[in-house]
Parts: C-alpha cells; structure tokens; sequence
C-alpha cells in the first residue's frame, strides 16, 4: 500500500531585493527552480520583470504596471516592504514541519489589489497537479474562458512546445513529482482566493524558449487587478488585509 509522511520543509529568503524566497527544499531535494540572470541584481522600482526563479512575492497586480507588482524590484525591511500605496507586513515560520508565511497588506480602505506567491517549481515531466476535477479554471490566453480541472492542465511534461497561464478557483493544490508531494494552501477570511498556473513546456519566450512552472497561491482570481470582470482582494474599513500561505511537503513509500 502505497503511504505518504511529512517530511521537514526548510526555506530562505533574501530580503535585501524583493523578500524573495530563494530555497524551499526538504533534506532530498531543491523544490524551487532557478534561472541565472545578472539582471535580477540590478533592478529598481518600475523595472521590468526578470524571470530567475525561486518565490517572488507579486502584489498589486502580476499583469499591468507595475509589471509583476511593486514589491519584489524593492529592499526589505525585517517585517516587510514599503510601497507607494500600500504596506506588505511578512512573518515566515513553522507549523510542525510545514513552512508559514503570514502576510498583511495595509493600505486606505477600497484598494484593489491581487498577490502571488510567485513560485516556480524544478520538477520534472512526469510531475502532475492534483485538484478536484470539476472546479473552475480561468484559462488566461490567448482569450480568457471558464473551464472544468484538469482541463489538460494537471500534466507537466514532456514539454512540447507550449505556455498557458490559467487561474484554479480555490485555494490549495498539490504537486506530485514520483514519490514526492509538495501542497500548497492560502486562506484569506472575506477574500477570493485561488492558484495562479504557468504552464510553459518550452513555448516562451518566442526565439529563446526554456522551461518553467509555476504554482502559485494568490488572493484574487484574475493576473490584473484593474480587472473588473474577475475577482480581485478589496482593503475593508479596517485597512488591512490578513492571509497565510502554508506549504507542506510528503514523501512517498510502501507499507
């Protein structure tokens, strides 16, 4: 009988650009993967988005201007970033084994925003995610359209030659990988929460194609927060936002 355990999660971040995670691994392997680009080092606000991997935490927005936000091209502070409009507070522990990310986002009351925790995954092509069949999913391009998981989604590799970005309507979702599983889970009290998809199997960027996945908890239900037709967080009265990320992983065996 096949049996799966909790096994210790350990990460790191670098608060000096971004608060990016920049290792998720247990005592096996590496989960997050890397790309090297000198150009990660040298952005400021405004910049446009250099892919090089690891967990950028994305918020306002992913898509529109800033391009994937204001917070990941800044210095950080201990407890988070400060941003024109808004304040983004992070507390990163442990639960037992698993890793705890607590956020809040302070900003006046009405302020739309969307966040990811921007993961990118080294897995390899017979890695599969595993939601329930049957929830919505926002298949982002070329035109946005509602289908029913897996929707040709579930599967990650081989590669082939294609990208999509596609949003799952709720908030948890596990990646299996062989005998490894890594799940991921965001709760929010009073906002739209969901798992951002990038599904690119060598089809992007056009000219120099490479592989990346990314899995990535987020509040809000659309990669644009001036989107008015999806889903977006909302800032109540209060003036603050509260959420967690809880990321756990397994290993498989047989009993």
């Amino acid at each position: 009988m096949q049996v799966t355990r909790v096994v210790p999660l350990y990460v790191e971040v670098d608060r000096s650009l971004g608060g990016r995670w920049t290792s998720l691994r247990t005592a096996d392997r590496e989960w997050l993967w890397h790309r090297a680009d000198p150009a990660r080092s040298e952005v400021t606000p405004g910049s446009a988005f250099v892919d090089a991997g690891g967990l950028e935490e994305c918020v306002p927005t992913v898509r529109g201007l800033p391009d994937h936000g204001d917070a990941w091209s800044r210095p950080w502070h201990r407890t988070g970033v400060d941003c024109p409009h808004f304040t983004l507070r992070r507390s990163a522990g442990s639960d037992g084994d698993a890793v705890v990310a607590d956020y809040e986002l302070i900003a006046e009351p009405g302020y739309r925003f969307v966040w990811a925790a921007h993961a990118l995954l080294d897995v390899s092509p017979v890695a599969r995610l595993d939601a329930p069949a049957g929830t919505s999913v926002l298949i982002a391009d070329p035109v946005p359209e509602l289908r029913e998981w897996p929707a040709g989604l579930d599967s990650l590799g081989p590669d082939d030659g294609t990208a999509a970005g596609a949003v799952l309507e709720r908030g948890q979702i596990r990646v299996v990988d062989g005998d490894q599983q890594l799940d991921l889970r965001v709760e929010c009290a009073d906002q739209p929460v969901s798992i951002a998809l990038w599904r690119n199997l060598k089809g992007w960027p056009e000219g120099d194609p490479y592989r990346s996945i990314g899995v990535e908890p987020m509040l809000g239900r659309t990669f644009d927060r001036h989107d008015t037709t999806r889903p977006v967080a909302v800032v109540p009265a209060s003036g603050s936002v509260r959420w967690r990320l809880t990321i756990t992983a397994h290993v498989g065996g047989t009993a």
